[in-house]
């Protein structure tokens, strides 16, 4: 490793704190290329993507497919905006609803946009369809949700960090505990439009629900004439061993919120999913978006369909899923880790606070090339690219029981 090299490490690291807001606080590596689940910084060193862009990166960096769309794409057309037709537009809104066993697609830019997209949506389906009176509909959300950090996301989020100093809030939403069936069931009336909820919680610390929660839902929904809206940004595509995390109960909701790996790591590209007759209320003009559905979203968002109609990325996250889970199930029990959960190719350990913070374990692993995030205190989520091979999960999984050996 050169003195240049560190030293211009070091430049980039002062330059971003100096001109770009605090809204993030990464680890100290500045990477400068990547392959697959391989990440290089700008000396030259290696390390091990375990993060996955929070899901964006599925397919891992860089996927030949996906670059080879993107470039094809690049050589025609990249933007019209939805003032104009484009000949990609049908077949991705065809081929992404006939994946999601839906009817229509409603494409936006951002996951963020896509749950704004599916809160308006269902309020006025709420109004038209269901007859709730103006201005009283109301959705009902789980405690420790994460669906973005707009002003009206944060309005229904408990995390401080996210909420504080940015009121005031948007009113409408009910809060229950995640994977309370009674206080969900309790919580649903005559104004209620929807139930918002992640299948498993993402940013909580991969928290999966009880048993039989999804299905409890979908019956309740069904009961009280309101839309079960599944926000799939994370555990949907791939992640969980299937190509949405609701199918491990046999659910099928009323709306599917996705992005992230929708975008194949390669262009932001979010999407709501549903039926004729909740997505048929919106009308020219009462929503939209310059970039969403771009003539170049749609040809990486159409080889990403392609790519899991295959079935390849959830039989890898499924099989390297039950294989990661054993190897860091050996670490619980020695007083290191307390717990691991989670469902595929995704998992949350809890590090006991002996060892330090997640941010201070997320750091010594990177110091051994694997690189990690923290969540909510001392949680370590992994959430490798589903192209990940064996050895280098079970080198992984060895770094981490070294970290906490040391």
């Amino acid at each position: 490793m050169s003195e240049e090299s560190v030293d211009g490490a070091a430049a980039l690291i002062a330059a971003t704190e100096a001109h770009s807001a605090r809204n993030y606080h990464p680890l100290p590596v500045v990477v400068a290329s990547a392959e697959g689940s391989t990440l290089v910084d700008v000396e030259g060193r290696r390390y091990l993507d375990l993060l996955a862009g929070y899901s964006a990166l599925n397919f891992g960096h860089r996927h030949p497919r996906l670059i080879a769309a993107a470039k094809e794409q690049l050589d025609r057309v990249t933007l019209t905006s939805r003032a104009f037709h484009h000949d990609r537009f049908a077949a991705f809104c065809s081929e992404l609803a006939q994946l999601c066993g839906m009817e229509m697609v409603l494409p936006m830019n951002t996951g963020a946009e896509a749950v704004e997209t599916a809160i308006k949506t269902a309020r006025r389906w709420g109004y038209q369809v269901k007859g709730v009176p103006s201005d009283q509909a109301r959705i009902v959300v789980a405690g420790g949700n994460f669906h973005g950090r707009t002003t009206t996301v944060v309005s229904f989020s408990d995390d401080p960090d996210a909420r504080d100093g940015f009121g005031p809030y948007t009113p409408g939403f009910d809060v229950v505990p995640f994977g309370d069936e009674a206080a969900l069931e309790a919580a649903v009336d005559d104004r209620t439009v929807a139930v918002l909820l992640e299948p498993i919680q993402g940013e909580a610390g991969v928290l999966v629900p009880p048993a039989g929660y999804l299905a409890a839902v979908r019956r309740i929904t069904a009961e009280r004439g309101a839309l079960f809206i599944a926000d799939e940004i994370q555990s949907g595509l791939g992640r969980t061993g299937r190509t949405f995390a609701c199918e491990h109960e046999g659910v099928v909701p009323d709306m599917y919120v996705l992005g992230k790996a929708l975008g194949g790591g390669v262009v932001p590209v979010s999407a709501v999913v549903s039926s004729r007759a909740v997505l048929g209320v919106l009308s020219p003009g009462s929503h939209g978006s310059t970039f969403g559905g771009n003539p170049l979203a749609c040809a990486v968002a159409l080889e990403v369909i392609a790519m899991l109609r295959s079935g390849e990325y959830q039989q890898r996250a499924t099989e390297l899923g039950t294989h990661l889970h054993h190897e860091l199930s050996t670490l619980v029990g020695g007083g290191s880790v307390t717990a691991v959960r989670g469902r595929g190719l995704w998992a949350g350990v809890d590090v006991a606070p002996r060892f330090g913070t997640g941010r201070q374990v997320a750091e010594r692993l990177m110091q051994r090339g694997v690189l990690v995030k923290d969540t909510h205190g001392s949680t370590i989520r992994i959430a490798p690219p589903l192209v990940i091979e064996k050895d280098e999960l079970d080198e992984a999984v060895e770094q981490f029981r070294a970290v906490l050996s040391a």
